[in-house]
């Protein structure tokens, strides 16, 4: 089988198994219990592919051939995962486990986000022979990245609560 049309040569494939790995991981980590040596574990396996998944992102330019919009995404990707992981190396600010927990939360559901795009970006065959113009296709994309964000942005907001406790319980 030929799956040159999926991915691009050793880093498409590398990329692919990173971002697989960190979205079972990612929802893990989500979904465990705080604190633990286990979440602590499976937090710093996520982390490490991730910035696999970074890396290689940054190598691909299949798509425009040159940086683009899925470069941007990358840069604020490692943005936020930056921003989850230095709070709790440092424990600063005094809202340090909010600043944590807020900006892990968006890692992980920008990965989602991500996936839903990179879903969408492997039908353009499907697109264009069906006669649907790009801009509908890209505005599908758009809508499933909101959609998803925005899940993930509610999930967010109704655990915030807690993670305000458990700042006033460390400070």
């Amino acid at each position: 089988m030929n799956f040159e049309h999926v991915f691009t040569g050793q880093i498409g494939v590398i990329h692919f198994v990173a971002s697989m790995i960190a979205l079972v991981l990612g929802t893990m980590v989500l979904m465990s219990k705080k604190g633990t040596s286990w979440h602590k574990k499976m937090g710093y396996a996520y982390s490490i592919a991730m910035l696999v998944l970074l890396v290689t992102a940054f190598m691909l330019y299949n798509l425009f051939g040159k940086f683009g919009i899925f470069h941007w995404a990358a840069v604020v990707s490692s943005l936020t995962l930056i921003a989850g992981l230095l709070p709790m190396f440092l424990k600063k600010p005094k809202s340090y486990i909010t600043m944590h927990f807020n900006s892990m939360y968006w890692s992980v559901f920008g990965l989602y986000g991500a996936f839903m795009a990179e879903v969408l970006v492997r039908i353009p065959t499907v697109v264009v022979e069906s006669g649907v113009p790009n801009h509908v296709f890209y505005n599908m994309v758009g809508v499933a990245v909101f959609i998803t964000m925005g899940a993930g942005y509610f999930i967010m907001w109704r655990k915030k609560k807690t993670w305000k406790l458990l700042d006033k319980a460390t400070s």
